[in-house]
């Protein structure tokens, strides 16, 4: 039995290779920006240690988008979107302090660094050339004809549309996004508020079951099962009535508006997602 591999370069076009320099200088600002911030902060306290850690943690899903960019896969554009959308309000609760106003450096990087946002939404939904150069789905082991071959495999699954994919990433982000505010509140059991821990213990635990959840429910969503749409909507009310409560409770209004915004626009754009996709499914009425 014969092997056989794809050898032939094609190059990129010059919006692909702008857009994964763009990425790059994202990840590398992302990570200046968050120590900026860090380090004019009025008080680092545990809680701004751990918003800061996630933050500069997204420095690697760009650096994820780049490889998915390079290879030309489809589900670069609902992660480019979720990434930028995310990073802006991750920074921007960074940046304004609990009292008085954000130093100037701070407003400066958010600045610079929502404007590298808006452009890397902008090449992926607006450039056709970079529309072109991502439709590639991931490559497996192929037999055919007695060769085995490394190539692309078209999925199983029927076509999904790319705001479907964008409700999947969007639905993807519920979970980190309840961990860190409850990492956050953990603090608070280090400062002697033990009546907090079994809220503190069931923030977790909520947290980790809807990884699960949202991993089966996009699952079947993904194969175009209806009964699994309503299921993600269930799923994004039922986050958002555990998360926004305990935000509230556990970390005052400052907490509610950092770590609560950040989610409500994730689930936001999951369900507009799935409006889009619902509409985009739906035949038209014959006049």
């Amino acid at each position: 039995m014969r092997t056989a591999a794809a050898t032939t370069e094609v190059r990129r076009p010059s919006a692909v290779r702008a857009l994964t320099t763009l990425l790059a200088v994202t990840a590398a600002a992302t990570v200046v920006v968050d120590l900026l911030n860090w380090w004019y902060a009025p008080e680092q306290e545990f809680g701004l240690a751990v918003r800061t850690g996630w933050a500069m943690l997204r420095s690697l899903g760009f650096l994820l988008l780049i490889g998915h960019v390079n290879r030309g896969r489809t589900v670069a554009k609902p992660l480019g979107l979720i990434l930028a959308v995310t990073t802006v309000f991750a920074v921007a609760r960074l940046v304004v302090p609990r009292q008085g106003v954000p130093p100037l450096p701070g407003l400066l990087g958010f600045a610079l660094l929502t404007g590298l946002c808006v452009s890397v939404v902008w090449l992926l939904h607006r450039s056709e050339a970079v529309a072109g150069h991502l439709v590639r789905h991931r490559k497996g082991l192929v037999v055919s004809g007695g060769t085995i071959s490394w190539r692309e495999v078209a999925p199983k699954r029927p076509p999904v549309t790319g705001w479907l994919l964008t409700s999947r990433v969007a639905a993807f982000t519920y979970s980190p996004l309840m961990l860190v505010p409850a990492l956050v509140a953990g603090g608070a059991i280090l400062d002697g508020r033990l009546s907090a821990v079994p809220a503190v213990l069931f923030w977790f635990l909520a947290g980790i079951a809807t990884s699960y959840a949202v991993l089966l429910c996009t699952a079947f969503l993904m194969r175009g099962k209806r009964w699994a749409r309503t299921l993600l909507v269930v799923i994004t009310m039922g986050v958002l009535a555990v998360d926004l409560p305990l935000c509230w409770w556990l970390l005052g209004v400052d907490g509610l508006i950092r770590d609560g915004a950040p989610l409500v626009a994730a689930a936001v754009l999951a369900l507009y997602g799935l409006r889009r996709a619902a509409r985009a499914a739906t035949p038209p009425t014959p006049a």
